[in-house]
């Protein structure tokens, strides 16, 4: 089965800049529900789904209501066990859409992210299926100046950051000189305040649980200052220049330099293209709190033990040498969607980090295919699609016998938790997820977008 969906994936390979997620380009009011089976590591549960996407203009909000229930009858205790796994039935409710003006948003935070993405890109607070957050991502653009802002877990401690940035220019007359008016000066702060954000090394008691922290950094926090010069704007093309420096407090630092090119192809199709120079310090990694972090955070197996942590990686990176940074977007028709990211080291050969996304669902086809994945740690080809410790991967490939009836295959790379006697998550543990879905399926009206 697992290599039936890399073979899928590799049809759909590229690398990739979005500024949105495909999600919001796509965005339409639909009410879905249904019914299915799920095998979770190999277990059967019959389900019931419903899954309705609704926008009233710049609002929207969406729900993922799953009840699995086993072969004696019961609901799947996993689904339901905490208010935290309650809440995340609302999948999410936001205002606007990232880089407008106003923008809110509160639930699922797959692709979090603030400025550039140098320190916070593509946050996911949702990497473990069976233990899913309540963030909020909060923007306000004042024109002259404004600020973005991240919180991963309402319900507990945990990644915290805002950026604020002003265009100066904007207050003088130099206003409307081009080039410089629109110079964008920002700042950014983030920190994780989960208790154990800094751990660097620890033991854990097999058949207690019990975790026993021997060294600790404390909460790790990072600062950051960056500066963007849209260098043309027009209707067709947008060019972009960018650096920043960051600094992780304790730790080193490092710096990027950047450029971002955008074509509007006349709605026929369009290209966002950026690309990146990194030049990291020792104990300094890039992009941080990244798609993987909450999993990376600690990493505990109940048999195996402590097996590391992103403090500790952090603390264990020297001689890293600079890296290089690549995204891609390519949208035809708002029909096909690759979106794609790709950065490595120069001098470690294991330390690619891929994320691919696609979204195959024309509102009048046959045919659905969606897909994202994110894999760390890569060192060459047969790694890509390898899934282990190191992947994220949720893919559908569906049919549709009749315009509001899909038949689908729903499969799942994710994580579930690990506790320890005081049911206190203490790492994570690969899961994998199989849905078979029949879903009536009912589009009605536009987003607006």
């Amino acid at each position: 089965m697992r290599k039936i969906f890399t073979l899928i994936l590799s049809f759909v390979i590229t690398h990739s800049l979005f500024s949105q997620p495909l999600r919001d380009i796509k965005d339409m009011n639909q009410f879905a529900g249904g019914l299915g089976l799920t095998w979770v590591n190999g277990e059967p549960y019959y389900l019931f789904n419903v899954s309705p996407d609704l926008s009233f203009g710049k609002f929207g909000v969406g729900l993922d209501v799953n009840l699995r229930i086993d072969k004696n009858g019961n609901l799947r205790k996993e689904d339901f066990n905490t208010t935290s796994d309650i809440l995340s039935l609302i999948k999410y409710v936001r205002y606007g859409y990232k880089r407008e003006r106003f923008y809110i948003r509160v639930g699922g935070l797959d692709r979090a992210i603030l400025g550039q993405g140098n320190i916070v890109y593509y946050y996911n607070n949702r990497a473990s299926y069976d233990n899913k957050k309540i963030g909020v991502e909060f923007d306000y653009d004042f024109e002259k100046f404004g600020f973005e802002s991240v919180y991963g877990d309402l319900s507990g401690k945990g990644l915290f950051g805002i950026r604020a940035y002003s265009r100066p220019l904007q207050f003088t007359d130099l206003r409307s000189v081009p080039i410089i008016g629109k110079l964008e000066i920002g700042g950014t702060y983030a920190t994780d305040l989960n208790d154990y954000s800094g751990v660097t090394n620890a033991t854990i008691d097999t058949t207690t649980r019990n975790l026993k922290i021997l060294s600790d950094e404390g909460n790790i926090s990072i600062i950051g200052i960056d500066a963007l010069l849209p260098v043309f704007k027009s209707k067709i093309v947008n060019i972009d220049l960018y650096s920043n420096f960051t600094k992780i407090l304790k730790f080193g630092s490092g710096a990027t330099v950047g450029a971002g090119f955008s074509f509007n192809g006349l709605g026929l199709f369009n290209v966002d293209l950026k690309f990146e120079r990194w030049f990291n310090g020792d104990q300094f990694i890039p992009r941080y709190f990244n798609q993987l972090y909450e999993i990376n955070r600690l990493k505990v197996d109940s048999v195996r033990g402590f097996l590391g942590s992103r403090a500790s990686e952090l603390k264990n990176a020297r001689s890293l040498g600079n890296s290089y940074f690549g995204e891609l977007l390519i949208d035809v028709l708002n029909f096909v969607q690759l979106y794609g990211s790709y950065s490595r080291y120069d001098k470690i050969s294991n330390s690619g980090i891929l994320r691919l996304e696609t979204d195959l669902s024309p509102k009048n086809a046959s045919f659905v295919f969606r897909a994202y994945y994110d894999k760390v740690g890569i060192e060459d080809e047969k790694d890509i699609f390898t899934l282990d410790e190191k992947s994220i991967l949720t893919a559908e490939v569906g049919y549709k016998p009749i315009s509001y009836l899909l038949v689908s295959f729903l499969y799942q790379w994710t994580f579930a938790p690990e506790y320890d006697k005081a049911d206190k998550v203490i790492g994570y543990k690969t899961q994998k997820r199989i849905e078979p879905r029949v879903t009536l399926v009912f589009p009605f009206g536009t987003s607006g977008r």
